[in-house]
């Protein structure tokens, strides 16, 4: 069966960089049109502009929407239809992280965070699958995270989100069985992105190398997994070995593992609260 990205309309939330940008690199060779969107519209007029460039058959829209929006999105999506047609395969890129220990965290960063990487997800996902089933054919392709697979200190919305996606993704695919809609989701471990720099590291720490993995790996493997119609897929083979292997540990042990470095962090960060304001 013909994969919904061929000769399809493609729209990514958060295709300003990393996996986002990766994305529409690796279907724009495919797709019939781009519909990118994200808050940054100077980076998507030039990811527009390289893409229009590479091939000159392509219709790429690019909207400057921030996703949580949802009147905002609800024009983004009227004027996209107009220019190019229904939505063929939706990939719920955009989300952020936040890097702390729960009670030490500003809650409007939390609100934030559940509103881009849950509530929007499943607002866009609302609005696009029914004419997706309508026709038969398409796609729903949702980036999670390891994250939302396991779970670790220091991260406590965050990992809830992710473990948002992870379920709702693994059951809107039942929902979905044999109307022609595929439904799949990548769980990456570290990407080299801006993760770290918007979750706001105050450790000083950095994903060991061995972990991380390019966003165009990442994007190629999501991009594989929806052409075969897969549920699930972990990018790369030490993230899947360390990710898996969170997911069969018995809880206790990784609660007992994780303890000490929840206690190093809460210190980490009482004392960056704490500090005396530069001069």
């Amino acid at each position: 069966m013909q994969s919904p990205i061929d000769s399809g309309v493609v729209l990514i939330t958060g295709a300003s960089s990393g996996i986002g940008r990766a994305l529409a690199h690796e279907v724009a060779q495919r797709a019939r049109a781009l519909v990118l969107v994200a808050r940054r519209k100077d980076r998507l007029e030039a990811l527009r502009a390289e893409l229009a460039a590479a091939r000159p058959a392509l219709a790429v829209l690019a909207f400057g929407c921030d996703v949580t929006d949802r009147a905002a999105v609800d024009a983004m999506l009227l004027a996209a239809t107009a220019e190019v047609g229904g939505v063929d395969v939706l990939v719920n890129n955009a989300g952020f992280g936040d890097i702390g220990v729960f009670d030490l965290s500003a809650w409007s960063r939390t609100e934030q965070m559940i509103a881009l990487n849950v509530t929007s997800l499943a607002y866009l996902t609302h609005r696009l699958v029914g004419p997706m089933v309508s026709r038969g054919r398409g796609a729903i392709a949702n980036v999670s995270s390891g994250f939302g697979l396991t779970f670790g200190p220091g991260m406590a919305a965050y990992v809830g989100t992710k473990h948002f996606v992870t379920s709702f993704t693994e059951a809107l695919r039942l929902d979905l069985a044999g109307t022609g809609v595929r439904v799949t989701q990548v769980c990456p471990g570290p990407v080299r992105t801006e993760f770290n720099e918007v979750a706001g590291n105050f450790t000083g720490l950095e994903p060991p190398a061995l972990l991380s993995i390019s966003p165009e790996r990442c994007a190629r493997a999501l991009v594989r997994a929806v052409d075969r119609g897969r549920a699930l897929v972990v990018p790369g083979v030490v993230a899947w070995l360390v990710i898996h292997l969170g997911v069969i540990c018995p809880r206790w042990l990784l609660r007992l593992a994780y303890w000490p470095i929840a206690r190093v962090l809460r210190k980490k960060q009482l004392a960056v609260r704490d500090a005396p304001a530069p001069p």
